[in-house]
């Protein structure tokens, strides 16, 4: 019996960690006023008819601080790129030379800051959400072992295990968000 409850504690803790991994890549997503090649992994870019991130057909390099620069492997592609990111509606506007395209971050005003704030807050509340339904789908299956005979002890020791493993994972969403609304709030 203690072996399915480690299964079902090692489940949770995966579970928990998917969603730690989730909410740190959406995160990568939201700009912070600094360029960062992954605000453009969203991006797909329809390659010979077929939908291709634009991290696949051409190079993203940061030249500055405050700007992009993509150099397609192939210049048809250069339409094809400024449409896609068009398209993302990331609030860029990709400024094309014939050979690269480039995009210059605009400053972040007070406004947009807060918006990207309360984006950052909902994200770290979907990932607790993720946590707490990974929680409750190990509580459900301690208690289904409960009736198949494992004993009231036993379920009670392993469901606060979960409930602390749990509460591990809630304070560090907490800690990512309260790090990256920081990067964000700040000039």
């Amino acid at each position: 019996m203690t072996e399915e409850v480690n299964k079902i504690k090692k489940s949770a803790k995966s579970e928990m960690d998917a969603a730690i991994g989730h909410l740190e890549q959406e995160l990568t997503k939201v700009r912070a006023g600094r360029a960062n090649p992954a605000m453009l992994n969203g991006v797909m870019v329809e390659y010979y008819g077929t939908p291709t991130p634009l991290s696949q057909v051409a190079n993203i390099s940061i030249p500055d601080a405050r700007s992009l620069s993509i150099k397609p492997w192939e210049k048809n592609l250069l339409p094809e790129i400024e449409k896609a990111i068009f398209a993302a509606n990331l609030g860029f506007t990709p400024q094309s030379d014939g050979e690269n395209i480039r995009i210059n971050i605009p400053a972040l005003t007070e406004e947009r800051r807060k918006d990207l704030a309360k984006q950052i807050k909902n994200e770290g509340e979907n990932a607790k959400i993720s946590i707490r339904n990974a929680r409750k789908h190990a509580n459900d299956s301690l208690k289904k072992l409960n009736k198949d005979g494992l004993s009231d002890d036993l379920t009670k020791d392993a469901e606060g295990e979960v409930q602390n493993i749990t509460n591990g994972f809630n304070s560090k969403v907490d800690d990512i968000v309260k790090a990256k609304e920081k990067e964000v709030m700040s000039i």
